[in-house]
C-alpha cells in the first residue's frame, strides 16, 4: 500500500488480509491465553518476545501482545511511514517505554524543548523514572547533548501555545523524539523530516471519539525491539477492544481532521476580532486545535459555554474547551508553566463537527460575559 493516498491507507492499513479471512471488520481478539500443545516451541517463542522480537502468528499470552492490537500498529506505522509502531494503555505509558528503553542502555539523560504536555514535562522534570532533563530550545539542542543523552523530545505543534518546531533543524547525534499528536500523519509526517521516534497520545484524534484512551509509538524495528521488551516486562500493552476502535478511528481520520481544521481556521479568524480576545494562537500547519488568551476571567467562559463541552483532553467529534493553567498543564510549577508561555489567561479549544456558525454563537456569548465580569 505503499504507493497509495493517505486516505486509502487510512482506510485499508491493517486490514488488508480481512477478505480473505471471509470478514469485513476487524475482529476482536480478546484471549489472554493462547493455548499450545508444542512446549519446546512455546520456550522459543518466549525467549524471542524477551528480547522485543515481533513473533507474529499466534501470540503467547495477552500481556506480550495481541492481533488486535497488532492491527493497529501495522496501520498506524504505515500512516507514519514507519518500520513498526508499538501500542501502549496510554500515551503516558507510551511515553515512560521510551524513557525506560533508552535509561536501560545507560542513557537517563534528555534533551527537551517547550512547551510539551503538562505531564511530559512533569514526568522528566520530576525525575520519577531516574530521568535527567536539559531544558533547551532548538539552536542549542546539539551543545546540551551529553555522552549519556537518550533523547531529544519536542513536541509540534505544542501542546497548549500551538507554537511549532523545524524538526529539520535539528541536528543532533542521539534519537529525536517528536510528539505529533495536535498534527497526527494527516498533516505531518515527522520520520519524513529527519526525527526518529513519533509518539502519539492515541486517545486523541487517532481515537477521535472522546472513548478509548492509548498511546503509540511509530519507529525503526530496533527501537521497536526495545520498546516491546519494556512493554512485556512492565504490562503496559494497550487493550484489545482499545485496539479496535483506534483502528476504527484511523479509518475516518483524514476526514475528521480536514473538517475540523477548516471550522478551527474560521473560529480563529473570528476570535483575532473578538474584544475579548488579545491573542489567538494557531499553527502554520493548520489543524483543529486553537489557543487564545482572554482579557477577563478566562474561568468565566469556561462555566458559561452551552454547547462546547467544558472539559481536559482533545480531540473528539464535538468541540472541547479547558483552561491549561488548571487542567492539562496544572501539575508544573508556576513559573516553569509562564516561562513556557502558558499564559494564565490562555484558553485552549479543541474542535470538533459542529457547524462552525453553532460554534460562534456559543463562543461569542461565553466571551461576552467574561467581558462583562469585569463590571
Amino acid at each position: 500500500m505503499s504507493g497509495m493516498q493517505l486516505n486509502t491507507r487510512a482506510v485499508h492499513a491493517g486490514r488488508e488480509d480481512l477478505t480473505d479471512l471471509g470478514l469485513h471488520a476487524a475482529p476482536i481478539d480478546l484471549s489472554t491465553t493462547y493455548p499450545s500443545h508444542d512446549s519446546h516451541e512455546e520456550a522459543s517463542r518466549l525467549d524471542r518476545a524477551k528480547l522485543g522480537e515481533d513473533l507474529g502468528g499466534s501470540p503467547i499470552y495477552g500481556r506480550i501482545g495481541n492481533p488486535t492490537v497488532a492491527r493497529f500498529e501495522t496501520a498506524l506505522a504505515n500512516l507514519e511511514g514507519a518500520e513498526a509502531a508499538v501500542a501502549f494503555a496510554t500515551g503516558m505509558a507510551a511515553l515512560s517505554a521510551c524513557l525506560l528503553a533508552v535509561a536501560a542502555q545507560g542513557k537517563r539523560h534528555v534533551v527537551a524543548v517547550r512547551p510539551l504536555y503538562g505531564t511530559t514535562d512533569h514526568l522528566i522534570d520530576s525525575g520519577l523514572l531516574g530521568t535527567e532533563v536539559t531544558w533547551s530550545t532548538v539552536d542549542m539542542l546539539a551543545d546540551d547533548v551529553r555522552a549519556d543523552t537518550g533523547l531529544v523530545i519536542v513536541e509540534s505543534p505544542a501542546n497548549p501555545t500551538l507554537s511549532e518546531v523545524d524538526i529539520k533543524a535539528i541536528d543532533v547525534d542521539v534519537p529525536v523524539l517528536v510528539d505529533n499528536t495536535f498534527a497526527t500523519p494527516v498533516l505531518q509526517r515527522p520520520l519524513e523530516l529527519g526525527a526518529d521516534i513519533v509518539l502519539h497520545s492515541a486517545t486523541k484524534f487517532l481515537g477521535g471519539h472522546g472513548d478509548v484512551l492509548g498511546g503509540v509509538v511509530a519507529c525503526d524495528e530496533q527501537f521497536a525491539r526495545r520498546l516491546r521488551a519494556v512493554r512485556t516486562g512492565t504490562g503496559g500493552i494497550l487493550h484489545p477492544l482499545a485496539g479496535y476502535l483506534l483502528l476504527r478511528g484511523l479509518s475516518t481520520l483524514p476526514v475528521r481532521i480536514r473538517a475540523a481544521s477548516r471550522t478551527a481556521a474560521e473560529l480563529a479568524r473570528r476570535l483575532a476580532d473578538h474584544p475579548g480576545v488579545s491573542r489567538v494562537h494557531r499553527p502554520s500547519i493548520g489543524g483543529p486545535m486553537v489557543s487564545f488568551e482572554v482579557h477577563g476571567d478566562p474561568h468565566t467562559v469556561i462555566g458559561a459555554v452551552q454547547l462546547i463541552t467544558p472539559a481536559v483532553s482533545l480531540g473528539s467529534v464535538d468541540t472541547l474547551i479547558q483552561h491549561p493553567g488548571s487542567l492539562s498543564h496544572r501539575v508544573m510549577a508556576d513559573e516553569d508553566r509562564r516561562g513556557a508561555g502558558v499564559s494564565d489567561q490562555l484558553l485552549r479549544l479543541s474542535v470538533g463537527l459542529e457547524d462552525v456558525d453553532d460554534l460562534w454563537t456559543d463562543l461569542d456569548q461565553a466571551l461576552s460575559q467574561c467581558k462583562s465580569s469585569l463590571g
